[in-house]
């Protein structure tokens, strides 16, 4: 049995837990007294700790099963079923608590309904004031809001003229480049050409001058050496 203690401490363990917290649902059953969905959320609070007292009672009787000695799984079993004894008795008394507190929140709201006649007048009344400022405030908000559309509107408008306004010198200056552009270009040619008529010239200048020197020594040597 030494080898199973740590695991049997554990399962009493969870097992008086799981019971400390059945007891306690059940008491804030007994002390419910309304609305109907409160006790609906106790009662699925309550299954799930019955669930899983269950399931902690049956760990319990697997490791009694598996004792080695007789004696020490007679022990064991005995405390399974004095387990089981009590959960059946929480068991009952969860139903009387849930039963009596369900009696009680139909007879509070049968109550509630003889008189309360002059209070849904007055609430309904209230519900209509409220309406009526909510539904003035939705008003105010949705003029406020148009206009703030409005105003975005213009704002959008302005944003385009300028935009067509900034497109329009925008296109002139890129028109001003062309001109500027062809006339830049025209001017390059022009002294393309001019560097070119002057290197002509130039030759030209030393063809003529060449052919000046050749004639000139040609006639002094006519005159100088005739006989050459």
């Amino acid at each position: 049995m030494a080898s199973s203690d740590v695991h049997v401490r554990y399962c009493e363990q969870e097992i008086l837990k799981y019971d400390l917290e059945i007891k306690a649902l059940i008491q804030d059953i007994n002390e419910c007294t309304g609305p109907q969905s409160e006790l609906t959320e106790l009662n699925a609070d309550v299954k799930k700790s019955f669930h899983n007292l269950r399931l902690r009672i049956q760990d319990f009787e697997q490791i009694a099963m598996e004792q080695d000695k007789e004696s020490d799984k007679q022990v064991l079993i005995s405390q399974v079923e004095g387990h089981r004894k009590q959960m059946m008795s929480n068991q009952l008394a969860w139903r009387k608590s849930n039963l009596a507190s369900k009696l009680s929140i139909d007879k509070m709201e049968k109550q509630a309904l003889l008189h309360g006649d002059d209070g849904t007048v007055r609430q309904r009344k209230m519900t209509k004031e409220g309406l009526a400022q909510t539904t003035s405030g939705i008003t105010e908000n949705l003029m406020s809001i148009s206009r703030m559309m409005a105003q975005r509107v213009q704002q959008s408008e302005e944003t385009m003229t300028s935009l067509a306004t900034s497109s329009r010198t925008v296109h002139e200056t890129n028109e001003e480049f062309k001109t500027m552009t062809g006339s830049i270009q025209l001017g390059r040619k022009l002294i393309t050409k001019y560097n070119r008529r002057e290197l002509t010239d130039k030759l030209l200048i030393f063809l003529a001058l060449a052919l000046f020197l050749a004639t000139v020594l040609y006639i002094l040597k006519k005159r100088l050496f005739p006989f050459l």
